[in-house]
């Protein structure tokens, strides 16, 4: 196939997320944001030896007979839905297929890799509609020297921004507060700020909305290309037009963030309070939030519900709630996930990069009066090593990207039994499953839950174990009356303590260290076993640190 030639073609399969494979005469191609059925038209990008070429899509020639439903008004324009006319039982059913395929993948590559019944298919959303509680939209233009305009980034079109004023995957407070900003800049004729440039004023709008509590806060981003002269009186307006404005909702924040980086994305910068507070609350599973401008949280709450009990239900396989040890939630955002286990644990340690957020997980814990959480700011491969206590169970629910390589060694490192993994990007979860499987764990349970509805998006949640956990405990009371014990001295082998500390602590043992642990605790070697060549030699001491985790190896195995 030709770069830069337009092709026609039939979409045969979708790879997730929303890769569709369009079979031409010429050959086969991959096109993003199509859906399967269509007969599409596009344009190679770029020709690969080793795999399908890969085009930019130009047109929906005929609509695939999946496509019953009616999108909203600004599909196929805004860049921001895909699947919208679809009927959200096919949209499900589209989401369960690709993430299904993309599993059998990685399990075929790695023979016994999966438990029986693994896949557990997915759960629907609560809502289908209005469901986001958080949009950031963009300023910008439609076509170049075009009018303001305020929404979406059009679709393939990174540059571009159409406005979405009847966008449906937001209720009627968000559609009011960007209608109206739209129009309060638009007659004044703020300029938006071009990154090509660096000129203009106006960058974003950021709204985020308490679900179950109604609880707005509305962020406007700005470069700070206006002197504060100019700036003060344009957005006392523009607060006060917003008070003005009869939402069902309640606006209990304004702010304003500054910021000139070259990125398209809303970091913060430097953001000042224009009215109310700084943060708003929305409640969860029985558990109260306080979410301030950046720290993240789940942009579909009642999604988030369902996701987060799935998450605990595996978290929770073959234990009966008698057991309480320690779990890392890694990637912790705001608590959400550690205040959740709080309960069934003996401590939760929360790891999250963005203080922020750490800040605010503190703050949620305690006004849930959690008192067995802990949360650190920082890198998880760096934050782990401050850690004292050892997990019993990990739960990771990393950025898009996925762990990072050694950061994930240093979490298989420390070898529990169940790894609980949250995944918003199938794809990632995909290629860390690679290196998670060969550290000898294996996929129980997979289940994927719909977070964005008529989106391409998913969220994927995946049980590991080492070894199968059964799914009930069985209660064996015998005696040791009348048989013999010997067998049962020395209660385990050298080899087995050392897998024991390892799994349990991270670190190596020694044989030597197990003999002199064992000879501290008396328990009686055999003739000249781990002895010195020498009567003279002189022997390194055992660490405390591996003192204490051999005595744990004793315990473990009935030996003291």
């Amino acid at each position: 196939m030709k770069k830069n030639v337009k092709y026609t073609g039939k979409v045969i399969d979708v790879l997730f997320p929303n890769k569709g494979i369009v079979e031409t005469e010429e050959g086969t191609a991959v096109v993003k944001g199509t859906i399967l059925g269509q007969t599409v038209s596009f344009a190679v990008k770029r020709n690969r030896p080793d795999r399908h070429s890969e085009g930019r899509l130009i047109e929906v020639v005929e609509r695939s007979p999946l496509e019953t439903a009616e999108g909203c008004p600004h599909f196929g324009v805004c860049g921001g839905c895909s699947y919208q006319t679809l009927p959200y039982e096919e949209q499900l059913k589209t989401k369960e297929r690709q993430v299904k395929k993309l599993m059998d993948n990685v399990i075929s590559r790695y023979p016994g890799s999966a438990l029986d019944n693994w896949f557990e298919g997915i759960i629907p959303s609560p809502v289908s509609e209005q469901y986001r509680n958080k949009m950031e939209f963009s300023f910008g233009n439609e076509v170049i020297d075009g009018p303001l305009e305020l929404g979406m980034h059009k679709a393939g079109r990174f540059n571009d921004v159409v406005s979405v004023p009847e966008c449906q995957i937001v209720d009627a407070d968000f559609r009011l507060i960007l209608t109206k900003t739209h129009e309060f800049f638009k007659e004044r004729n703020i300029p938006f700020f071009r990154r090509s440039v660096q000129e203009g004023y106006l960058r974003h709008l950021l709204v985020r909305k308490g679900t179950n509590t109604g609880e707005m806060i509305v962020d406007i981003v700005t470069s700070s290309n206006m002197s504060e002269e100019q700036a003060k009186p344009l957005l006392d307006e523009y607060v006060d037009m917003l008070k003005s404005l009869e939402l069902k909702g309640e606006l209990v924040g304004i702010l304003h963030s500054v910021t000139d980086g070259i990125g398209d994305v809303i970091d913060g910068g430097n953001t000042e309070l224009l009215d109310g507070r700084d943060y708003f609350y929305d409640e969860l599973l029985g558990l109260r939030f306080k979410i301030t401008p950046f720290s993240f949280f789940q942009t579909n709450t009642l999604g988030a519900e369902v996701l987060y009990k799935k998450a605990r239900e595996y978290a929770l396989s073959g234990n009966d709630g008698s057991e309480k040890g320690i779990i890392y939630d890694l990637y912790s955002g705001t608590g959400t996930i550690a205040q959740m286990m709080a309960a069934v644990a003996s401590k939760v340690v929360g790891i999250e990069i963005v203080e922020e957020a750490v800040e605010a997980a503190k703050i949620n814990a305690k006004l849930n009066g959690l008192e067995n959480t802990e949360f650190l700011a920082g890198d998880v491969l760096k934050c782990l090593d401050e850690v004292k206590e050892k997990p019993d169970l990990i739960i990771m629910d990393p950025p898009r990207a996925g762990a990072a390589p050694k950061a994930l060694q240093k979490i298989l490192d420390y070898g529990v039994n169940r790894i609980v993994y949250i995944s918003c990007k199938a794809t990632s979860l995909a290629v860390d499953l690679e290196t998670i499987l060969t550290s000898g764990y294996k996929i129980e349970k997979v289940s994927c839950v719909d977070m964005f509805p008529a989106t391409n998006g998913v969220e994927t949640v995946v049980l590991l174990s080492k070894g199968t956990i059964p799914s009930k405990k069985v209660k064996v009371e015998f005696s040791l009356e009348g048989m013999n014990t010997d067998g049962f001295k020395d209660g385990a082998t050298y080899d087995e303590i050392t897998k024991w500390v390892q799994d349990k602590y991270g670190f190596h043992v020694t044989n030597l260290n197990i003999a002199q642990v064992k000879q501290k605790h008396g328990i009686i070697e055999r003739e000249n076993y781990n002895k010195p060549k020498s009567e003279n030699s002189r022997q390194p001491g055992c660490p405390e640190k591996k003192v204490k985790a051999i005595e744990e190896a004793f315990k473990h195995f009935n030996m003291i």
